[in-house]
């Protein structure tokens, strides 16, 4: 049997205990989930008229809708992989991976189990939350089909970015509160970009820190997609930010996996 062949076997067994592990234990998902959809009924229903109007050009509710939905969505992603680095941080303080290290099995399964059942589960997350905002209202008449794979295509790849960044940050932390912490900052970057209101309403010292994050181009890139509003440079920069994200948090994770113990 190939490397490639015992790499993908074991890589499987991996993902097939994480999502064991998620089904056993769905306490932590659920809550990540039923914090965007708190936002979006939050939002939507009590703060909608109120943030339409900071949209300028007469928007209303059903405006704003359209609007905070891609926003919402991305915070689904980003809550989600919480749940990774916490899973990843039980695992190193409880001795699994210490386990792990001692048989014969591919070194960097056990990683890509954690990374494809995240990715797995924030984009179920994503379709679960897409599918309460279309029951408030959502409407994407002018997507086309190529469009939302597109927009499918882009949430599996931030959600992968971000898993990557959640691996790292399990890896470093103590204990699981420890690795919660650490990751909140992938629940607030989307508080303070475009996902509520546009960049142009905000205050002036403050929009360069929304603009320059990951969260906004891919925000407004998702906007593209499913609105049809101009994209511009923000596919790219979306791009861009993945790959990064990507490289970074693949490396980092490598080498505290890859560090000796001792």
């Amino acid at each position: 049997m190939s490397t490639l062949t015992l790499a993908a076997r074991d890589a499987h067994t991996m993902l097939r205990r994480n999502l064991l592990h998620a089904r056993r234990y769905p306490s932590l998902t659920l809550n990540l989930l039923l914090t965007p959809v708190v936002l979006l009924l939050l939002f939507v229903y009590v703060f909608g008229d109120v943030m339409s109007a900071g949209m300028g050009g007469g928007a209303d509710r059903s405006a704003y809708i359209a609007y905070v939905v891609p926003g919402i969505l991305m915070m689904t992603i980003g809550g989600t992989v919480v749940g990774t680095a916490v899973s990843v941080s039980n695992d190193m303080t409880e001795g699994i991976v210490a386990r792990f290290r001692t048989m014969a099995i591919h070194r960097g399964s056990v990683l890509i189990g954690h990374v494809i059942g995240s990715v797995l589960q924030a984009v179920t997350s994503v379709v679960v939350v897409g599918a309460v905002a279309v029951a408030i209202g959502f409407r994407s008449t002018d997507a086309t089909a190529v469009e939302w794979l597109a927009a499918l295509g882009l949430t599996a790849l931030i959600a992968l970015a971000l898993t990557w960044i959640a691996v790292g940050m399990g890896m470093i932390s103590p204990n699981a509160e420890a690795a919660s912490n650490n990751a909140l900052p992938l629940i607030v970057l989307p508080l303070i970009s475009s996902a509520f209101v546009p960049v142009d309403a905000m205050p002036g010292w403050f929009r360069p820190i929304a603009e320059y994050q990951p969260f906004t181009p891919a925000i407004e890139t998702l906007r593209g997609l499913l609105l049809g509003t101009e994209i511009g440079h923000n596919g790219w920069l979306a791009l861009a930010w993945c790959l990064a994200l990507v490289t970074l948090g693949y490396v980092w994770s490598k080498a505290l996996f890859d560090r000796d113990p001792n």
